[in-house]
């Protein structure tokens, strides 16, 4: 069985998609693109800018479930370049903490998006906890 997890304060696209979904200890939150929550603007024209936006609104979407970024165990990462990987990378390690989450990052078309981001979050610990 899964509980649906809505935040009202993410970014509010009119799609068929759940934001997360508790399923047991597991938290499983939809891919999330750099876009103010309010507006659905992009925010900025760089990776930073979007890659920051990205996680800030994963890390709403985790709140409403209970959760923080220290619960995310899994970031499934999809770039529009790859050579905007390095940048990205920088970004990421100032916004997760060790030991970092496993990760996976591909290169995807996202139209006007530079990246798109899913997590999974493991509710009962955070990283590096017994």
């Amino acid at each position: 069985m899964s509980i649906e997890i809505k935040a009202p304060n993410a970014p509010q696209f009119p799609l068929p998609f759940s934001h997360a979904l508790r399923a047991g200890d597991f938290v499983y939150v939809s891919g999330q693109v750099g876009v103010d929550p309010e507006t659905r603007i992009v925010a900025g024209d760089t990776i930073e800018a979007q890659t920051e936006q990205c996680v800030r609104n994963l890390e709403t979407i985790l709140k409403a479930a209970g959760l923080t970024l220290d619960h995310v165990i899994k970031v499934n990462t999809h770039v529009t370049n790859l050579t905007d990987i390095p940048a990205y990378n920088k970004v990421y390690e100032n916004l997760f903490s060790k030991p970092y989450p496993t990760r996976t990052t591909v290169q995807s078309g996202l139209g006007n998006y530079l990246i798109e981001i899913d997590v999974i979050a493991y509710a009962p610990t955070r990283r590096g906890e017994g």
